[in-house]
């Protein structure tokens, strides 16, 4: 059995499966704590490699398509520290990191089908139920229905429509990005019959941040949730974003208030002890200046 432990976590192959298991120290990103151990078959492996670094480098593991929701659902998006197939080896540990992958690798050439799609999930993705809070909303998954409830950062529409229920039979399909630039991270179900999405500040069925990078848990909530619906669904391609609205804000208007609400939750997450004191100044000082230039 090939087994290497760091900090970050500890990852073990017996020749048939792989154990990831997550770090349980600060620096090791909630999505991975929550989402806990994962067994993994070498069935469901594509590709394993060490990427060396000058302080080291990761583990990362390579999934086929269409054996894991979550590597489905978030489309790629994941980045080290919330992936749970990266694993971060310090300097010292390159040498073990690289006898690892050269084990896992070896076994996988005897598996002919690794490039290949899977006909259904080998991981059962997520346990349910599930909640996850970020930005504007909350949003709970119980594996029949999803639930979600608006918080202080919410838009007047969202307050306005309320709370949102959806049962798995009206889901068209879910989304889920990760927070970049001037832009939002988002959690949207496209419901069935409905017209395009509309900006996500605004959309009674999309949860958005506007500081957290991976939105906390929330890409958990959509794996659980594409897990368990028709594959004609979760083949489905995304809706086109609405004419004019972009991958950001829109008008000066719509950019000063994308502002104060995120400065909002600067403080938010400040007080929470999220930030620090020195992150929640630098980050305040980029929102007033993106304030002053609109």
């Amino acid at each position: 059995m090939a087994e290497i432990v760091v900090a970050d976590g500890s990852w073990g192959f017996d020749g048939e499966t792989l154990r990831l298991v997550p770090g349980s120290g600060k620096d090791v990103h909630e999505l991975r704590r929550t989402l806990g151990e994962l067994v993994v078959p070498l069935e469901a492996v594509a590709g394993i490699a060490f990427e060396p670094s000058r302080k080291g480098g990761h583990i990362r593991l390579r999934l086929r398509k269409g054996a894991d929701p979550l590597t489905d659902a978030v489309a790629g998006s994941l980045g080290p520290p919330a992936d749970p197939y990266r694993l971060a080896v310090p300097k010292d540990r390159a040498g073990a990191a690289e006898y690892f992958a050269d084990e896992v690798r070896d076994t996988l050439r005897l598996w002919p089908h690794s490039a290949t799609a899977c006909d259904g999930f080998l991981l059962p993705g997520p346990a349910v139920p599930v909640t996850a809070t970020a930005g504007d909303g909350t949003a709970t998954f119980d594996g029949e229905r999803v639930r979600l409830e608006w918080t202080g950062f919410a838009a007047g529409e969202k307050e306005h429509a309320g709370p949102q229920e959806l049962s798995l039979s009206e889901i068209a399909g879910v989304e889920w990005k990760p927070q970049s630039g001037m832009g939002y991270g988002t959690l949207r179900f496209r419901v069935k019959g409905e017209p395009p999405a509309r900006p996500p500040q605004k959309d009674p069925h999309c949860v958005a941040w506007g500081i957290q990078r991976y939105g906390g848990t929330t890409a958990l909530v959509a794996a659980a949730v594409y897990a368990r619906l028709p594959r004609d669904a979760q083949e489905l391609p995304p809706a086109p974003a609405p004419a004019g609205t972009g991958a950001g804000v829109g008008g000066s208007g719509d950019v000063h208030d994308a502002v104060l609400r995120r400065l909002a939750e600067l403080g938010e997450l400040h007080r929470s002890g999220v930030l620090t004191d020195e992150e929640f100044a630098a980050a305040k000082q980029a929102m007033i200046r993106r304030l002053q230039d609109s």
